[in-house]
């Protein structure tokens, strides 16, 4: 009771209520926490804003309404025929494509009829003469039909009338990298009704080389355009914004792929090489630059063809107004009023780039964990080691969570905000300082040394026999590794009490254990449901690669009635069973093995890359759906053993990719008639995947998987994700035709 009021005394409840408050309120995510994380955000913009580009070699030309052009070709909307002339000399100067940040949704007022209708003193014949003409609208449709252009529309957030019927082209496919990935459509802006084209101008756009884009931009509260989504939804499909149209109709490609993995969307792609990532909610964050007067040509010029033709040439033109009249000026972090058509340049400046922000999805969860980890060390350390020595604890970790967020953006234009957890954590400090000021120093430190030094069990033999060897060093030896863990051992767990976890985990430990010791093996550490072991020490082992494997094997064996008798203990108990599957990895090489720690606590353990190695290797036999993953070390000795290769992979934490095997069984299972006809197939398929041969691949990992349906041991899921593979890289190659492949996949995750 005593020691349970030391460890919850009341600087610590104070620390943990504040906590529980401050992560409360970032989830809820009240619009002032949103407001000034971005104000942070603008700051970074602001502080080191995007390069503008040298002149002339920007992609995109904007053309202007602006003041000029109003006061000498007209008032808009200009004639149709006007645009139409404007969209020919853009073609003819060698512009990629003509976009237009405006929509034609009502019929010319100066056609050859409406005019007829309207003028005074018009006889009957001249009514009709001018009826006969073709219309303004049809001769900037006949224009559109034979040039490359992107024609804008916007939507509105309330049924109106308009035109009817559905839109007249779509241009997105999406990719959903994750089973439970959610419907794009429930995710980004959705309008119901559109102000469209005029028909006869959205029907001369449905060739290939034209296209619709979405010009609408939602500002956030403050009236600052920080983002622009990347699609809308009207009517239960995706379109794209006009940038992305832009970019689409540029490189000839017929489609935009929005990718979305579970947590939302992930990126936009729109052509090899062209791509750019998004936030879970589709929007895409431009890296702004300030205004550039040099990416400007007077719609004027244009249209009388006094235009610079190298600001047209290899340009992809938007036309848009920076006219005060014409009420399209916004705001960006790195300019109060800029005109609204810059929005979209920048976007596609940004994307072809390479250069625009991201707030990746994880984003919310590690600001998450800074503010939750950061509170929790405060909690602890505050009354424990005293407030000056906690104080430079927070003043290093802010600093430096602090300097990583501007590092991320300045380096990798990655958006984190750490402000919100600093200041969370700043008032926990004070606020347990306050409290805990009254305190004795002396006090904080009474449980600080609660245990001796202490010998792992692995350790009790040889130093009854040689007492020196209780003294820190280590020695070099080669080492075969070994780290099992159960998979989805969360959802189990959460089936029992704490009592009831601790006898399952006993249970499942045990049979393990033993069949490691049986073979020599040396358990290092148990993390949980984690065993770390390995083998050649202390003892010498000369077989360790191989006891190493048959080890593994055995603990696989063990597994099945282990999980006879955990189900017939759920059915006698009336719960819920959930059998156990672990996965091993084992790896050998050069360690360092021997007592680690401090001169008042250590353990026999072992040191190395060869052992972060085997703990990656684990965390891919899921991945690579096998059982017990070795490295190539591992597989040369023991070759005797029923083993195939898996890949060739670069894990997480490396730079250098290793060949990785799966085994599947002992020197019986070489022999088994299924195994000997399996192999062959098995090193086809891997060896046409490796030759780029993508259809020939897909089909033998089709027939590898029919054939091992009734497999002895686990490989569907391998065959199953080399499919995936093939599928993929037939769709977009790891590397450019004629191009060597070194046929290296790249780990994301351990």
């Amino acid at each position: 009771m005593g020691l349970i009021k030391k460890i919850f005394n009341m600087q610590r409840l104070v620390g943990l209520a504040l906590m529980a408050l401050f992560l409360a309120i970032y989830i809820w995510n009240p619009s002032q926490i949103e407001f000034a994380r971005l104000k942070i955000f603008d700051w970074y913009v602001q502080a080191k804003p995007r390069p503008i580009p040298q002149a002339g070699t920007s992609p995109i030309t904007i053309i202007d309404l602006d003041d000029q052009s109003l006061e000498t070709i007209g008032q808009w909307p200009w004639p149709r025929t006007t645009l139409a002339k404007m969209t020919q000399n853009a073609m003819k100067m060698g512009a990629v494509l003509m976009a237009f940040d405006i929509v034609f949704a009502e019929p010319d007022r100066l056609n050859p009829t409406s005019f007829a209708q309207s003028a005074v003193g018009l006889d009957g014949e001249m009514k009709a003469k001018l009826a006969a003409l073709p219309t303004n609208d049809e001769i900037f449709a006949q224009t559109l039909s034979k040039s490359r252009v992107v024609l804008g529309q916007a939507g509105r957030p309330n049924e109106t009338e308009g035109i009817k019927g559905p839109p007249a082209k779509k241009s997105v496919g999406v990719l959903k990298k994750h089973k439970q990935a959610p419907d794009p459509k429930r995710i980004v802006p959705s309008f119901p009704s559109l102000v469209r084209n005029l028909p006869i101008l959205e029907k001369a756009t449905l060739h290939r080389m034209a296209g619709h884009g979405m010009f609408s931009v939602t500002p956030a509260e403050d009236g600052v355009i920080r983002n622009v989504p990347s699609f809308f939804e009207h009517e239960g499909a995706l379109f794209p914004a006009l940038s992305i149209e832009m970019l689409r109709v540029a490189t000839g490609r017929k489609s935009v792929l929005a990718v979305v993995n579970q947590a939302g969307f992930n990126q936009v792609k729109v052509a090899k090489g062209i791509s750019v990532n998004t936030d879970r909610n589709g929007n895409i964050w431009p890296y702004f630059s300030h205004h550039d007067p040099n990416k400007y040509v007077s719609a004027r010029d244009l249209v009388t063809g006094k235009v610079d033709p190298a600001k047209i040439k290899g340009k992809m033109l938007i036309l848009g107004t920076s006219a005060v009249g014409l009420r399209d000026i916004r705001t960006i972090p790195t300019e109060r009023n800029i005109p609204g058509v810059e929005v979209h340049a920048q976007v596609i400046e940004t994307i072809l780039q390479k250069q625009y922000l991201t707030r990746p999805n994880y984003a919310d969860a590690a600001e998450l964990a800074f503010l939750f980890f950061g509170a929790l060390i405060m909690i602890i350390l505050v009354p424990w080691v005293g407030a000056k020595w906690t104080f430079l604890l927070f003043a290093l970790v802010s600093g430096g969570a602090g300097g990583t967020s501007w590092h991320l953006f300045a380096e990798h234009r990655l958006l984190l905000d750490a402000s919100y957890a600093v200041v969370g954590i700043l008032l926990i400090y004070t606020s347990m300082t306050y409290l805990g000021y009254a305190t004795e120093e002396a006090n904080r430190k009474k449980t600080r040394d609660a245990f001796s030094k202490y010998l792992s069990p692995d350790m009790v033999s040889r130093v009854a026999e040689n007492p020196a060897e209780l003294k820190l060093g280590g020695e070099e030896r080669e080492l075969t590794l070994l780290f099992c863990d159960v998979r989805g051992f969360t959802p189990i767990s959460e089936l029992f009490d704490p009592q009831g976890l601790t006898a399952l985990i006993n249970k499942l430990l045990t049979p393990l254990t033993n069949q490691i010791m049986a073979r020599q093996g040396t358990v290092d550490k148990y993390m949980g449901d984690c065993i770390m072991a390995f083998w050649n020490a202390p003892l010498d082992d000369e077989n360790h690669a191989r006891n190493g494997c048959l080890s593994a094997l055995a603990m696989l064996a063990d597994m099945d009635p282990l999980n006879d008798r955990l189900e017939q203990e759920a059915k006698e108990e009336g719960r819920k069973h959930l059998p156990l599957k672990v996965g091993l990895g084992l790896n050998s090489g050069p360690c360092v093995v021997g007592n680690m720690g401090s001169d008042q606590r250590f353990d026999y353990s072992v040191l190395g890359d060869t052992v972060n190695l085997a703990a990656r290797l684990e965390g891919q036999s899921k991945g690579y759906g096998v059982r017990i993953v070795l490295g190539p070390t591992t597989a040369e000795q023991v070759t005797d053993l029923a083993i195939l290769e898996l890949d060739l992979i670069q894990v997480k934490g490396k730079t250098e990719a290793v060949q990785i095997f799966g085994l599947v069984g002992d020197e019986e299972m070489v022999k088994t008639e299924f195994f000997q006809a399996l192999k062959p197939k098995h090193d086809k398929m891997l060896a046409l995947y490796k030759a780029q041969k993508w259809d020939e691949s897909l089909a033998m990992a089709k027939e590898c998987r029919a054939f091992a349906k009734d497999s002895p041991f686990e490989i569907d899921g391998f065959y199953e994700l080399y499919e995936t593979r093939n599928v993929d890289f037939k769709a977009e190659p790891p590397v450019a035709p004629g191009e060597e492949w070194d046929g290296v996949f790249v780990a994301t995750t351990k």
